[in-house]
């Protein structure tokens, strides 16, 4: 059984000492809520709240940030299991992009609703307003953070968290955390870093593009580290049972599309591999067949020209296949679950031959805001510029290895699961 005391423990050295460094008034304000050793099956923070009859929350007024991802491990919606042992308390609902279903399209503006399974109003954080008001705010004591993740910088359910913090803690509002697997698992770290001229909803906190943290992680390194501007009371309702080499197949969990293009276990991993490319013009990266995101081809591009280029990667754990289609060319991508390659690398790499393949068309056609959304999935206008200018992707990508290590050592106090 689960004590009080068992269950605020630290199930982890690194944790205790992470929680050791912070200041004093910080350590007070952000403690992840720990368990004990495992003992029993994999336990997400929904789970871990609910074993202890959701005490959090008694008495208070509760609202609800989640979606169509958010399911206990039993197979239950958040807002159902929530609604049922707290009643009343809980009083409001908040849908990130996507809306609270899931079904709406990517970057598509979403209207405040009300939720047909629980009858509580959605108010919609990805339509006129990505942050929580001050008016949407009025009527809670506590605000709850339960949607899944996918482990990428520009997926924006970290971004709606984020700045979800912020509100509460302008609006003297308690925010909680109940985390959730990263389905990439909690080592693999790649990519550039976020200039500040290029923050964005799809890039809001400096992080590389691949992080390896769990959204209870990020959010008590966004507070530490005063990436927002001011940090909230809080806490982070730990899982018990995952372990950072874990990617989703291996927590038992059924697979919930986080989005519409984002369908299968594995369509995090082809995200990373393909999304910055997918910015470029006249480029084909499967949105539309069963594996969006799993293709890497270019209008007019000779596919066994692109299968041989990306064979010569040596790239482990990735497999390329040549494909033509709709006067597309190029591969179809098959990523084991545990391949070592630096996905986000990858994914510039084959920019780069798409590009000498199109002649220079697939970055030279792209203008207006397609180019600044370009910019900003990137983190800088510097990828571009260099690509553009002939400068290998190898040496872009080397120029990435010393941020990635700053961020894995910066990164190490606000793990909390080893």
């Amino acid at each position: 059984m689960l004590t009080r005391r068992s269950f605020l423990l630290s199930s982890s050295a690194a944790a205790l000492t992470g929680c050791q460094m912070m200041p004093p008034a910080l350590q007070q304000m952000q403690q992840p809520m720990a368990q004990a050793p495992q003992t029993g099956p994999f336990m997400l923070g929904i789970d871990m709240l609910a074993a202890r009859g959701f005490d959090l929350l008694r008495g208070k007024r509760v609202g609800l940030i989640t979606n169509h991802t958010a399911y206990t491990s039993r197979g239950e919606l958040t807002r159902v299991a929530m609604k049922r042992a707290l009643g009343p308390g809980l009083v409001a609902l908040y849908g990130p992009e996507h809306g609270i279903d899931g079904t709406v399209g990517a970057g598509k503006h979403i209207a405040t609703r009300r939720d047909p399974v629980t009858g509580l109003i959605v108010h919609s954080l990805y339509g006129p307003t990505r942050k929580p008001t001050a008016q949407q705010l009025a009527g809670i004591d506590v605000l709850v953070f339960d949607v899944q993740d996918i482990g990428c910088r520009s997926y924006t359910y970290i971004s709606t968290m984020v700045v979800a913090m912020e509100a509460a803690a302008e609006q003297g509002k308690f925010f909680v955390v109940l985390d959730r697997p990263n389905p990439m698992g909690g080592w693999r770290v790649e990519g550039p870093p976020v200039e500040s001229r290029w923050k964005s909803f799809v890039s809001q906190i400096p992080i590389p593009y691949v992080h390896g943290m769990t959204v209870g992680e990020l959010a008590m390194m966004t507070a530490a580290h005063g990436w927002i501007s001011r940090a909230p009371k809080m806490t982070v309702v730990k899982m018990q049972g995952w372990t950072r080499n874990m990617t989703w197949a291996n927590t038992g969990l059924r697979w919930h599309a986080t989005s519409p293009n984002i369908p299968h276990v594995m369509s995090p991993f082809y995200y990373v591999a393909t999304g910055i490319l997918g910015g470029a013009a006249a480029v084909d990266i499967g949105i539309g067949t069963d594996n969006p995101f799993g293709y890497a081809g270019g209008s007019g591009v000779n596919a066994q020209s692109m299968a041989a280029a990306c064979q010569g990667f040596g790239a482990s754990g990735v497999s390329f296949s040549p494909y033509s289609r709709n006067g597309f060319g190029g591969v179809k991508l098959s990523i084991h679950p545990q391949a070592a390659t630096d996905l986000t690398a990858l994914d510039v790499r084959m920019l780069e031959v798409l590009n000498r393949l199109t002649n220079g068309r697939a970055l030279a056609r792209m203008s207006g805001d397609k180019l600044n959304l370009f910019h900003k999935v990137a983190g800088s206008d510097s990828l571009y510029q260099n690509l553009r200018r002939g400068v290998p992707a190898s040496r872009i990508i080397a120029g990435w290895s010393g941020y990635t290590s700053s961020f894995r050592n910066s990164r190490q106090r606000h793990l909390m699961y080893a």
